[in-house]
């Protein structure tokens, strides 16, 4: 599953986070990629020194990887309300993504729906 960021959605996030140099560099990319997150992801990945194994969803087991942060209260309704300097500070501080690889997992979860991607972490929150 491909997911496209629109360039105006990308415009919506430059002015969200229009006082982060980095995050706005990691929207560049992903406009450079024509909006596709995926393909911007991997990049910024390389540039951060990281080698993705896998092309095809290699966003999403990084966002998996990190749904425990994700998915915390403050982190989560940070997410529903969209991008923020604050939310992307917060994001950066409590998990091991630099800025660059950040922005790109923040629109993946927003993306596929907040509330989705967190519901395996409640149900394993219920189940115990």
């Amino acid at each position: 599953m491909s997911i496209i960021v629109s360039a105006e959605d990308l415009e919506l996030f430059r002015e969200q986070l229009s006082d982060h140099p980095s995050a706005l560099s990691a929207l560049a990319v992903i406009e450079d990629c024509d909006g596709d997150l995926e393909d911007a992801a991997i990049s910024l990945a390389i540039r951060s020194g990281q080698l993705p194994e896998a092309n095809e969803g290699w966003i999403v087991g990084l966002a998996k990887r990190w749904r425990h942060i994700l998915c915390e209260a403050q982190i989560r309704e940070g997410l529903e309300d969209g991008l923020s300097g604050e939310l992307m500070d917060a994001l950066v501080a409590q998990t091991e993504l630099p800025m660059r690889l950040a922005v790109p997992v923040a629109i993946y979860v927003i993306k596929t729906g907040v509330q989705p991607f967190c519901q395996p972490m409640q149900e394993k929150l219920f189940d115990n």
